[in-house]
């Protein structure tokens, strides 16, 4: 499978601490790769190092071809990232959000006008583009976030608890959101504390603790490794090595 990130012995020390320890993982194009585990565990930080807000204290990412540590710029070219506390500008309407993204995103105006036009058909909201954000849903803030985020088409879109805090028809709307991008090839690396929507998203898991990335694997070969009836047993077994 071609590979669109490949991770290599990624570490990242704070002083004395190292959160994220020698840790290496792949995503294939069009592959949903979720990294799972507790608060503190290193997910994040694994997550901000791929998206070069912070710089690996050893280790190095390739995306697309391009190493994180040698051209962090074009790195930032083949990904987008949309944090769990996103927001928008709830005084402009839908639709003058994802024009003013656009611009930022890109210089040619035939392309950034082709950009919101892939957005508007994925966030799916119609007419209420016409509306403020400030009037949105909080789950039509983020339909519209995300397909903000993927308008230039990235390689890798790095989403952190992208249905955090949705009911459940938001959040399935999302999740198929997802699906479909995967199914023309982008690729996702994605974290959640959601393991119904790991299992229903993810292609591969990658269960990290204490910045160690215990074990990768599709959902059916980790429950059937540790004889697990779910991903919560799957990651109490693998980090206590039972």
């Amino acid at each position: 499978m071609e590979k669109t990130l490949e991770v290599r012995q990624l570490r990242k020390r704070y002083g004395q601490v190292e959160a994220v320890k020698g840790i290496s993982f792949d995503v294939g194009k069009g592959e949903v790769f979720a990294l799972i585990g507790p608060n503190g565990a290193g997910k994040t930080t694994t997550i901000r190092m791929i998206a070069t807000l912070l710089t690996p204290t050893d280790g190095d990412a390739v995306v697309a071809g391009h190493s994180l540590r040698a051209e962090p710029e074009k790195v930032r070219e083949s990904i987008t990232y949309l944090p769990d506390e996103a927001g928008a500008y709830k005084s402009m309407t839908g639709m003058e959000y994802l024009k003013f993204m656009a611009g930022l995103f890109v210089a040619d105006r035939e392309r950034a006008k082709a950009c919101v036009e892939y957005a508007v058909e994925r966030c799916g909201l119609g007419e209420r583009l016409g509306d403020k954000i400030g009037t949105y849903s909080r789950g039509m803030t983020r339909k519209l976030l995300l397909s903000r985020a993927v308008m230039t088409r990235p390689a890798l879109a790095i989403l952190d608890e992208p249905t955090s805090g949705l009911d459940i028809i938001n959040a399935l709307e999302i999740r198929r959101m997802i699906k479909g991008l995967a199914a023309e090839g982008m690729s996702f690396l994605l974290s959640s504390h959601n393991m119904l929507e790991i299992e229903f998203l993810s292609d591969r898991v990658g269960i990290i603790d204490k910045g160690i990335l215990h074990v990768t694997g599709n959902c059916e070969e980790l429950l059937e490794r540790y004889q697990a009836q779910n991903l919560e047993e799957v990651f109490e077994r693998a980090v206590s090595g039972r």
